[in-house]
């Protein structure tokens, strides 16, 4: 099985097709028993979004047809599949999102008290799954046929991984289970659930991202209460086991929903290449550079604001009610940056803005935060202006090139570089607290190099493109002629 390039394709009248073009452009095809078939997007040129057309290529021969296929954008089976999307969004992304509050508890546990290595548990738990992206998603592609069993596999992986970790005494073993094994789920499941998604919205695709994406947002106004709740009430051991229970049971529930609209390649067919060409363009690294500082820096407020507030004589339930503000202002950032970018506003500006505010905020208002209604006020600053940064991903693939591989590839590269900042945030992290609480200073002292740091790398984030105006007006004042 093999994909191949037609130039052309000629309409046979023993076997007419609906809204058949006067002319056909090149497509590609791919070959199944002396068969092939053409590729989801040429069929919605074609108007065939109902029908996969197959057409055999040694002259004389006749088109054929296949069974339907149910149609792109619409039905209650792409829903479907988007509802199931939205619940693992929510519940199984969402729920390492709200590490923090485990977080809290655990540095005051007897079993983990005061260990810096905690940070860990969170940082790989979201790490991996976009430190993997970029060596799952070949295998997603070509073990197509089995999607839905990896799905699976990543949900049950999660809800044994809570079980296990149910039962640590060390710190080690909860890196190991509530971190390593977590992220190893979220990570096997998670790109085949992107990929059953580009099947069923090709026109709609990005308000079915939208829709997806802003499931954490909603969990996480919820998430941090509960699970401050029960660790107050009934002990880390019992929460993670009745956590692992209600994801088994709701997540574990919309399993069957999860259904391919296209037939599978086969696995020994050939892979389309991917097109590497952004990797010439120089904006390319630009942005690699402001996405990793961003990445670098933004998962630690997550992590610490809970603990900042109890240092600060603040409840538990105030630490919980900072995610949640936090969360909330995250999906109107994501939404609202998402839509100015959409020609609306300079995408190179909204680059610089996002890290920019955020790192403004993080020396001031985190910086000199003594009180509640400051740190709320930062908590929906920093989810508005840092949280909508992602959101600009999207268009920074279509900057460095148009090509739809090119765009999944550099996407692929921009998520394997938060990974790297998540997972390196927790070490970095876990070196820069003090352990000397001092309330009226500057990050009551036992925050001060995180704050600064987190400041730091945002700052660094927004820089990167002040660097590439700098570099496009100093190449407009060169003399024309010049190398």
């Amino acid at each position: 099985m093999h994909s191949t390039t037609v130039p052309e394709l000629r309409d046979r009248p023993s076997q007419p097709l609906s809204r058949r073009p006067s002319s056909i452009p090149t497509c590609h095809v791919h070959e199944h028993h002396g068969v092939r078939a053409l590729d989801d997007q040429e069929l919605l040129r074609w108007g065939g979004n109902r029908r996969r057309r197959y057409i055999n290529l040694e002259d004389g021969d006749t088109i054929q047809s296949t069974p339907e296929l149910l149609p792109v954008d619409r039905g209650a089976a792409a829903w479907n599949v988007l509802f199931a999307a939205f619940i693992f969004e929510a519940l199984l992304w969402g729920f390492p999102l709200s590490y923090g509050v485990f977080q809290n508890y655990y540095f005051n546990h007897p079993l983990f008290r005061g260990d810096k290595n905690l940070p860990l548990v969170g940082t790989l738990a979201t790490g991996l799954m976009f430190l993997g992206g970029l060596f799952t998603t070949p295998l997603v592609k070509r073990y197509q046929r089995y999607q839905t069993s990896m799905i699976a596999v990543g949900w049950l992986l999660c809800v044994l991984s809570l079980i296990a970790a149910s039962f640590a005494t060390t710190t080690g073993a909860l890196v190991l289970t509530q971190g390593v094994l977590y992220g190893l789920g979220e990570l096997i499941l998670y790109y085949p659930v992107i990929s059953i998604i580009n099947e069923w919205f090709v026109e709609r695709r990005g308000t079915a991202y939208g829709i997806q994406n802003c499931a954490t947002g909603f969990s996480g106004i919820v998430f941090p209460f509960v699970l401050e709740i029960l660790l107050n009430k009934y002990g880390f051991a019992t929460t993670l086991r009745g956590v692992s229970v209600f994801l088994a049971i709701t997540a574990g529930s919309c399993l069957p929903l999860f259904k391919r609209r296209l037939p599978s390649i086969k696995e020994h067919s050939e892979i389309e290449k991917t097109n590497l060409s952004f990797f010439k363009k120089s904006i390319f690294y630009f942005y690699a550079a402001s996405n990793l500082f961003y990445g670098v820096g933004f998962y630690i407020p997550l992590l610490f604001l809970p603990s900042y507030a109890t240092s600060i004589g603040l409840s538990g339930k105030a630490g919980a009610l900072l995610l949640a503000v936090l969360s909330f202002a995250q999906v109107v950032g994501q939404v609202t940056f998402g839509y100015l970018s959409d020609d609306r506003i300079n995408l190179h500006l909204l680059l610089f803005i996002s890290p920019f505010v955020t790192a403004v905020a993080t020396f001031t208002l985190w910086g000199f935060a003594h009180s509640l209604a400051v740190l709320i006020i930062f908590s929906i600053v920093y989810g508005f202006f840092a949280a909508a940064y992602a959101a600009l991903w999207a268009r920074m693939c279509t900057e460095v090139s148009d090509n739809t591989s090119a765009a999944l590839a550099s996407y692929s590269v921009f998520s394997f570089e938060k990974g790297i900042g998540n997972v390196l945030s927790g070490p970095i992290s876990a070196a820069l607290i003090s352990q000397t609480t001092i309330l009226g200073s500057y990050g009551i002292l036992r925050y001060e190099n995180l704050i600064l740091f987190t400041g730091g790398c945002m700052l660094l984030s927004s820089s990167t493109m002040v660097a590439w105006y700098v570099k496009l007006r100093l190449a407009k004042a060169r003399p024309t002629g010049c190398d």
